[in-house]
């Protein structure tokens, strides 16, 4: 370390020497380079530059109520509508309006120009930092360079307009072309979920009685059919019970009529009249176990009561029949009892007839019954078969009308962010700062070159003192070099003539300048 100190000393003096030396080489070279980028840059022509600073206005009504069609950030959009704008329709058109770029026309085609027009447009994303959120840009800024300040406030305020229409246009395409997709679609699930809808309602009419929510249902009803088979069976049984004992009485009355005339009594055999109360026996006996078990609005207890009924009229009959006739009386009271019994079996014969067609009905219903069993017990056989295809059907038309009801409500957001839009209220560019009129030239820089060419000159004259200092230091090192070896052959030919036998000693001359 305390080496290092004295030649760092003694290079800066070195250095201040050579500056010391060589301080017109400095002077002269920074004041001509100077003065020459100086007067160039008086040569070269004004430059002016309009800004303008356009916002972007958020959406007034919040997401949650209406949701944009647009899913672009405001820096895609800004990117989109950039291209836009510095597109060579849009340029060329306002080159030729405003006359831009004359002397450039002769050497740059129509492409060149464009290109020329894009190098002198700038547009500067202003971009708002907010620590809890991701940067987004709020506004930004158009700006244009030419050579007339009022041509680049008229430039400039033209680009502010197509960035605010191309921005309308492009929220248009965005809102129709949305809108239009979602109603085409729209319109193809509605297609698919009426013809889901048909085929529904097909197998609903078709398979009626058969499907999983009519099971209850046809439980019911199977039980009703099975009772009432049960009561149709019991009537037909009551019926046959009915016929016989009308056969039994009709023969009995038949066999009685064939007499003579005096009634049958003291005989093995039971009278009709016997007959008949037993059988109004056990009809009241029958009613009397019924009705422990049902009211007596029961239908099997109001036939056996219409029995009993028909029962006594007969018993009646047949005890006006079987009086005994006196002497003075006897052919007329004969003739009573003919009538009587001609009534009976007419009676009789009516009740068997009655019979006969109340059992055949019974038996009709019962077979009518029978079948009807037989087709609700097919229904709840075939009623997993139905609904493994309902389930099948009824996924098919959920998904549809799931998917046309996400449609729909898509279709009126849609709907809903166009007319956000056409009403100026949803996201939209708004002029804040209109185009400026530049006063003075944005370039060239003329005291920055000045500047610029003061420390070139400066930097150009160190570099010129420190290279003549290098090839002097150069030359002198050459000569100190032959000097030393001058100095050496001196040397040898001394110590050559002290030998023994040397003649006179002569040293060659040399001039050395340095």
């Amino acid at each position: 370390m305390p080496d290092e100190t004295p030649d760092l000393t003694k290079t800066i003096n070195q250095l201040l020497g050579l500056v010391v030396r060589r301080r017109w080489w400095l002077i002269v070279t920074t004041c001509v380079v100077a003065c020459a980028v100086s007067l160039g840059s008086l040569l070269l022509p004004n430059k002016f530059t309009s800004q303008a600073t356009i916002l972007v206005v958020q959406q007034q009504v919040p997401e949650r109520y209406v949701v944009p069609n647009s899913t672009y950030s405001i820096q895609q959009a800004l990117e989109s509508l950039t291209e836009a704008v510095l597109s060579r329709s849009q340029l060329l058109p306002m080159i030729d309006e405003f006359g831009l770029y004359p002397k450039e026309r002769q050497s740059l085609g129509r492409e060149g120009l464009a290109g020329l027009m894009r190098r002198n447009i700038q547009i500067d994303p202003v971009v708002q930092k907010d620590p809890t959120s991701s940067p987004d840009i709020s506004a930004f800024t158009v700006s244009f360079t030419a050579g007339d300040a009022h041509v680049a406030q008229q430039v400039t305020s033209r680009l502010t307009s197509l960035f605010i229409d191309e921005n309308l246009k492009l929220q248009e395409q965005q809102d129709t072309g949305t809108t239009g997709f979602l109603k085409d679609q729209l319109a193809d699930a509605k297609k698919d979920l009426d013809q889901q809808e048909a085929h529904l309602r097909s197998f609903r009419m078709q398979y009626l009685g058969e499907l999983p929510e009519q099971q209850d249902g046809n439980l019911a009803i199977l039980s009703g059919l099975h009772m009432q088979l049960q009561n149709t069976m019991g009537e037909i049984s009551r019926a046959q019970e009915q016929r016989v004992y009308l056969t039994s009485l009709l023969d009995q009355y038949k066999s009685l009529s064939r007499a003579t005339g005096a009634p049958v009594l003291g005989t093995e055999t039971a009278s009709p009249l016997e007959n008949a109360q037993s059988e109004l026996a056990r009809l009241k006996s029958k009613r009397t176990a019924l009705l422990a078990q049902y009211t007596p609005a029961y239908p099997g207890i109001q036939e056996i009561n219409n029995e009993i009924a028909q029962q006594e009229e007969l018993i009646q009959t047949i005890q006006t029949a079987r009086k005994p006739v006196t002497k003075k009386g006897k052919t007329s009271s004969l003739t009573s009892g003919e009538t009587a019994m001609s009534g009976s079996l007419v009676q009789l014969n009516s009740q068997l007839e009655e019979n006969r067609v109340q059992t055949a009905d019974l038996v009709k219903g019962e077979s009518a019954l029978q079948a009807q069993i037989a087709q609700y017990d097919q229904r709840l056989n075939l009623q997993p078969v139905r609904e493994q295809q309902l389930s099948d059907i009824m996924r098919n038309y959920d998904l549809s009308k799931k998917n046309y009801a996400d449609l729909l409500s898509k279709v009126t957001e849609s709907e809903l962010a166009t007319s956000l839009q056409e009403r100026q209220q949803g996201q939209q560019f708004r002029v804040v700062d209109p185009a400026s009129l530049p006063v003075k030239p944005s370039s060239p820089k003329r005291t920055k070159i000045a500047l610029g060419g003061l420390a070139a000159g400066l930097f150009l004259g160190v570099a010129l003192a420190f290279l003549r200092a290098s090839l002097g230091a150069g030359s002198i090192g050459r000569a100190h070099e032959v000097l030393e070896t001058d100095l050496r052959m001196v040397r040898r030919d001394r110590s050559d003539a002290r030998a023994p036998g040397c003649g006179i000693l002569r040293l060659p001359r040399r001039v050395v300048r340095v």
